[in-house]
């Protein structure tokens, strides 16, 4: 018979054992040194970034699919799928232009419609900063990063007017030289939205501290894991807490050529929960599950 503590151990004593394992199968393979050389790190952690940004004029199209997916009752599954332009037009500043598109499924979950649907789901901008590039007399590189976003769809399908701006503080290191590294991101996302057909605006805010650290296997291939958490509160200013949530899951990431990047990431709900709500588990403001798949193309 399982326990709900055993179900929540489960995924963390995984995650623990591959990054125990990551090291040993790496030194496993016969794989010259001096071939695992300098990797930008803005991609290897999965919802985690890293702070590299990369050379001036250097300009990328990003695709990247992320879905939401299972609530306490009913069936649920959200996807976005978003395509960006990214240009540098210095070594320390990066322009991202994207839009994206949503398809949700959505029956029988309490506090939901029943819908099944595609949908243009909004703009976005992000602007990123690099404060202290990492190299040889810093170990650790910081970033701050500003995202505008025009939303017109929200996680129930429901037509809306929603505008958010996150802002992330990013910061990273080597623990290994160009083999081990790790991450932190803390995120502040305050948002208005007003459903259609209405004039009342709900303002909400979002708390986020993620880290993650991930593992050269091969010199081109990173496999990792890495920790969300998230806080949830009515307005702008992180107001009246309404739930947390708190993720872990493996990462995946591979230099396909040297202009062509794919990622993935896994993460699970562990623990959490909504304020006036007993239930282990938030699943009023988050999703049990989410997946990540990212493609980068250099031109």
């Amino acid at each position: 018979m399982k326990t709900a503590l055993s179900s929540h151990v489960r995924p963390i004593g995984l995650t623990a054992a591959l990054l125990v394992m990551f090291p040993a199968m790496a030194l496993g393979q016969d794989i010259a040194p001096d071939s695992f050389r300098e990797l930008e790190s803005k991609y290897i952690f999965g919802f985690t970034f890293g702070s590299d940004i990369g050379p001036e004029g250097e300009r990328e199209l990003e695709l990247t699919t992320k879905v939401n997916f299972q609530k306490r009752t009913g069936s649920y599954a959200a996807l976005e799928q978003e395509a960006e332009f990214e240009y540098n037009p210095t070594d320390s500043f990066q322009i991202e232009l994207g839009a994206a598109g949503v398809y949700h499924a959505i029956s029988g979950v309490e506090g939901f419609d029943n819908f099944h649907g595609v949908n243009f789901g909004g703009l976005s901008a992000n602007f990123r900063y690099l404060l202290i590039a990492r190299g040889p007399g810093s170990p650790v590189g910081l970033q701050i990063s500003v995202e505008p976003e025009w939303s017109r769809v929200d996680g129930g399908g429901k037509l809306v007017t929603e505008f958010e701006a996150q802002t992330r503080i990013i910061a990273d290191t080597e623990l290994v030289p160009n083999r081990l590294y790790a991450a932190f991101n803390l995120i502040y996302t305050p948002e208005l939205e007003r459903e259609f057909g209405y004039a009342k605006w709900e303002r909400a805010s979002t708390l986020g501290l993620l880290g993650a650290m991930t593992f050269r296997i091969a010199p081109k291939v990173a496999l990792g894991a890495e920790l969300e958490y998230y806080r949830a509160y009515d307005g702008l200013g992180l107001n009246e807490f309404v739930g947390d949530a708190l993720y872990v899951g493996p990462t995946f990431h591979a230099q396909i050529t040297n202009k062509i990047i794919l990622s993935a990431a896994f993460s699970t709900q562990i623990a959490g929960h909504a304020a006036g709500d007993a239930n282990f588990l938030n699943l009023t403001n988050f999703s049990r599950n989410k997946a990540m798949l990212r493609a980068v193309f250099e031109f």
